[in-house]
């Protein structure tokens, strides 16, 4: 048998950012001062207790009110303006991580929001991502994840299509074409062409969906995928369900003791991927379970 782990799956850049940021900040604390992350850092459960072990601890919003004067981590995910400006208020130091491409979708949304736009965007109304951008838009941003949801939206106003950085990329298109056909109004983008009948601003992550081919294509060359990722990961479930497309026989699992038996019977190679938000080491510990189950493995690591 061979196994073969994909070194193009793990941490995406902007996570990189994260875990380097809160990592640098936890080094240089010190002292018996705390550092503090406003929700999961990552959906990824073996990394947050990593993470732990080192010091950093998580909270909810609810729980930011009673930290006067302490030092909070906000995500890559981002955080709406009333985060920014409650702990303002409380003296706290906020250490900003928000993934840069997040903060640039959330300066476009502000931009058009201002300018009189309705915004729609397509994503998970209580996604961490999602819940910063529609608080660019005082919460008036309309959120849909499906074609049937279109009916939320006024097509007689001027409109402005964002997406959730992890989403689905087809969904997304679907649903532009779909409201290239109702929305009449023109709309101006000076980003883009000076006049458009319907402007949809491609916000998907590239990092995301770079991977599109390259996961189908090493999919299709193993005997059985197994998918490793958090299970609350959006990109997570993005990424897994292109490889079992490709695929039928992939396995989703959070870590090495998810492995079942059953799934290397007859198997002659065996293909490792990943969420952006599943670490190399993650990865590298469902090669070793493999391993020491079958004696006669032959390891391959090899980037696709």
């Amino acid at each position: 048998m061979k196994v073969t782990v994909d070194e193009s799956a793990g941490f995406c850049w902007g996570v990189i950012r994260t875990i380097d940021i809160a990592e640098t900040e936890l080094k240089s604390s010190g002292n018996g001062k705390s550092l503090y992350v406003l929700g999961d850092i990552i959906h990824n459960p073996m990394e947050i207790e990593r993470l732990k072990k080192e010091g950093l601890q998580t909270i909810t919003h609810h729980q930011l009110q009673n930290l006067h004067g302490e030092k909070v981590l906000v995500r890559a995910h981002g955080e709406p303006p009333s985060t920014f400006e409650t702990a303002k208020q409380l003296g706290i130091n906020i250490v900003d991580a928000t993934c840069p491409v997040v903060r640039k979708v959330q300066e476009r949304i502000r931009k058009f929001y201002d300018s009189g736009y309705q915004v729609v965007i397509y994503g998970k109304i209580d996604h961490a991502e999602v819940i910063g951008l529609v608080g660019q838009t005082n919460g008036e941003a309309i959120v849909i994840k499906s074609l049937e949801e279109i009916e939320k939206v006024d097509l007689n106003k001027k409109t402005v299509l964002f997406s959730q950085t992890t989403m689905d990329k087809q969904t997304f298109y679907r649903l532009k074409e779909e409201f290239q056909k109702k929305i009449k109004e023109l709309i101006v983008d000076s980003f883009e062409q000076q006049a458009m009948e319907f402007h949809a601003k491609d916000t998907i992550c590239g990092q995301v969906f770079g991977r599109d081919k390259k996961l189908q294509e090493f999919a299709k060359k193993n005997d059985i995928m197994i998918f490793v990722a958090g299970k609350s990961s959006s990109n997570g479930k993005v990424l897994y369900n292109i490889c079992k497309n490709a695929n039928a026989r992939t396995y989703f699992v959070e870590n090495e003791h998810q492995l079942l038996p059953d799934w290397f019977d007859g198997v002659e190679s065996i293909g490792i991927s990943g969420a952006t938000s599943t670490p190399q080491w993650v990865m590298q510990q469902v090669k070793l379970e493999i391993e020491n189950r079958f004696s006669e493995v032959e390891v391959k690591e090899t980037t696709f």
